[in-house]
């Protein structure tokens, strides 16, 4: 069996007698924020769970999923990259989103992997917490918190996100100043709206103007923004995240690494802000574009559909550690 929900691949080999983290080889701490309790799971290289080493923080991306994902036969990997590429010289850090399970079974998801629980839609938990700065704050917490422990090094402290945790990532960078270096993987620098809009130039013609509805949305999430009763919480979770995390690249003084597949829909607005960086001599960024690839690291299949067999996100990260090394 093979699971493929946004870029985690099968990894085989695991037996399943109990269902937690520890059972798959993770730390599992919880953390007391404001009302929430915290789910976050530490990726390290066995044998060096408390030797004192940087944090390595992932954001990843949109949708309600568990971080374990699994079936009778294996799970899919906590990250989508090799652990091993970065435990070498990290501890690796991810957190659950709101009111979503860290571990499910696949009999107990939708086809997509997503979580509902009991409801139709998504948890209410997660519903109205799933929004930009919910996750920012949050994550500072949980990176103060960690950044007590002895097994963690203070003077380097990673954060990467990919695609919606692009966008948490550049934010947090800005707010925190622990943060050192900062993976801005196919995140929009124009944000989520900008995304939508170029998907839909791209399908659209002279009969079918796909974009317009974009713009219609775009104003329907301006209104619901400005009523503080609003209720549609999907509304305000695009509005957030449709900001443009130019706003926060643009501040910052650390090294940040831009990472992006040329034919990603946000391809464009990642050349744009590499050609705004040179105009404005930001020597701190660093870019690194994988021509060919989608927004996934997947390579693209005749028919336009990403190419699963095509899989490179071990050598993304391969290069992001090379960067860092630099860095």
């Amino acid at each position: 069996m093979k699971l493929i929900f946004g870029f985690a691949m099968l990894l085989p080999g695991f037996l399943f007698a109990q269902k937690t983290a520890q059972d798959f080889g993770y730390r599992h701490l919880q953390f007391k924020y404001d009302s929430d309790l915290v789910d976050v799971l530490i990726a390290s290289k066995k044998g060096d769970e408390e030797k004192p080493k940087p944090l390595f923080l992932f954001c990843q991306g949109s949708l309600p999923v568990p971080l374990i994902v699994y079936d009778d036969a294996g799970a899919a990997g906590l990250f989508p990259f090799a652990e091993e590429t970065l435990t070498e010289k990290f501890h690796l850090v991810i957190i659950s989103k709101p009111g979503i399970p860290v571990t499910a079974h696949v009999n107990d998801l939708n086809p997509d992997f997503t979580y509902a629980g009991s409801s139709e839609s998504f948890p209410e938990e997660y519903l109205q917490r799933n929004f930009l700065d919910y996750y920012v704050d949050r994550n500072t917490f949980i990176l103060k918190s960690l950044q007590k422990n002895n097994w963690v090094n203070k003077h380097q402290v990673v954060v990467a996100g990919h695609s919606e945790g692009a966008t948490i990532a550049a934010k947090l960078a800005l707010k925190n100043k622990t943060v050192t270096h900062l993976i801005f993987a196919s995140g929009n620098p124009m944000g989520r709206i900008m995304s939508m809009i170029e998907r839909s130039r791209k399908f659209e013609n002279d009969t079918t103007q796909l974009a317009e509805s974009d713009f219609e949305y775009w104003d329907y999430l301006l209104t619901q923004q400005n009523k503080k009763d609003s209720t549609d919480y999907y509304a305000q979770t695009d509005y957030s995240f449709s900001l443009p995390p130019f706003d926060y690249l643009s501040q910052l003084k650390i090294p940040v690494l831009i990472a992006y597949g040329s034919v990603d829909y946000s391809a464009p607005f990642n050349d744009y802000f590499r050609v705004w960086c040179m105009h404005h001599r930001k020597t701190n960024f660093s870019f690194a574009c994988y021509t060919g690839l989608e927004h996934n690291f997947f390579g693209v299949a005749e028919n336009g559909q990403p190419d699963y067999n095509q899989f490179n996100w071990n050598k993304v990260a391969a290069d992001w550690s090379s960067w860092l090394e630099k860095k």
